[in-house]
């Protein structure tokens, strides 16, 4: 008897992109499909950081879309349509049966800006930009859902403190992930 087995990795990184925007140039420009490294190269003064989060949750209610999609059932893409990145201000772990944000009201989703999300070899990469007078709260949580709110189906969670964003700021999340 022959058995095929699959192994699969799951490798999740989490870049938050943060730049001083009092005139709201680097939203445009994010928005409209710039990477993060593209808007530090062009605009170095305004960049403040890029911390990197290795790992998240893929939450049951994402992998359950997935093999929906994988096998032709009915199911929403994760696709620029679709897709939103969502962060919030709760710090409570992590749980596979999370469906979406934690917070109780410090929350907010954005759609994928122009040509997001993009696939390259086995990476998937979605990217949302936050503008100045959007999501001014202390970030501690991610997640991308395929719909405008926690009303859709999640596909990953993660936990981790990367300050607050204030009025004036443009903030960009990204995740790569990549499977192989």
């Amino acid at each position: 008897m022959v058995h095929d087995q699959i192994r699969t990795a799951w490798q999740t990184r989490w870049t938050i992109g943060k730049f001083k925007d009092p005139d709201g140039v680097v939203e445009k420009l994010s928005r409209a499909g710039k990477s993060i490294a593209e808007l530090k190269a062009l605009m170095p003064d305004r960049f403040i950081e890029a911390p990197v989060i290795q790992g998240n949750l893929a939450l049951n209610e994402g992998i359950a879309e997935l093999l929906l999609l994988l096998t032709g059932g009915t199911a929403t893409a994760y696709n620029n349509t679709n897709a939103r990145i969502g962060v919030g201000d709760s710090s409570t772990a992590e749980s596979a049966s999370q469906t979406g944000l934690q917070a109780a009201t410090n929350k907010l989703w954005k759609a994928m800006d122009a040509t997001y999300p993009t696939i390259a070899s086995q990476t998937v990469t979605f990217k949302s930009t936050f503008g100045t007078s959007e999501a001014n709260f202390a970030w501690n949580e991610f997640t991308v859902v395929n719909a405008s709110d926690d009303t859709g189906d999640n596909l990953n969670r993660k936990v981790s403190a990367k300050g607050t964003k204030v009025s004036g700021e443009t903030w960009i999340a990204q995740v790569d992930i990549t499977v192989s």
